[in-house]
């Protein structure tokens, strides 16, 4: 399936200069949403996996869905003061200041066999902060799986010392 006919481009969206890759029109099309979710999983090989970690927001979409296919737990990486129980959290650098995430400290076991899975890798910061969640709760990462990689913008360097792949790149 050519899933960039279903990624428009948004430009100044969220601000200025950012150029938006929009996966809705993808979302709203039931075929390409399946095609998605399965070439996704594909990218796994067979690799056994125990949890699916997804990052707020848009990796709440597909993360559920490969964390069924996989039969496994899905469990959310949210913005401060999201997530109901005790959490573990990882601030970063953004482009101009810091900001966080959080997981359940429960959400991951020692040694359970980890996915992380988001709509799209950008700088890495967000993936990278999530690695490190994982790693401190004991998690082993398999693989970083995204529906877009923007290679311009290197986030992969920072997320090297694992597996990633990605379905569409720009």
């Amino acid at each position: 399936m050519d899933f960039k006919s279903l990624i428009r481009d948004v430009p100044d969206f969220p601000k200025e200069g950012v150029v938006f890759k929009d996966i809705t029109l993808l979302l709203q099309n039931p075929k390409a949403l399946h095609e998605t979710a399965n070439a996704l999983h594909d990218l796994l090989n067979g690799q056994q996996i125990d949890k699916v970690v997804g990052m707020e927001s848009r990796g709440f979409i597909f993360g559920p869905m490969l964390a069924q296919k996989l039969n496994a737990g899905f469990v959310p990486v949210r913005k401060p003061g999201k997530l109901p129980s005790t959490t573990l959290s990882e601030t970063y650098d953004l482009e101009y200041g810091t900001d966080t995430l959080e997981i359940h400290i429960d959400g991951i076991e020692k040694g359970d066999k980890v996915l992380i899975h988001d709509d799209v890798l950008a700088t890495g910061g967000t993936a990278k902060a999530t690695c490190n969640l994982i790693e401190k709760l004991g998690g082993e990462i398999v693989q970083c799986n995204f529906l877009i990689e923007l290679t311009f913008l290197e986030g992969v360097s920072k997320i090297s010392d694992y597996a990633v792949k990605s379905l569409v790149k720009y």
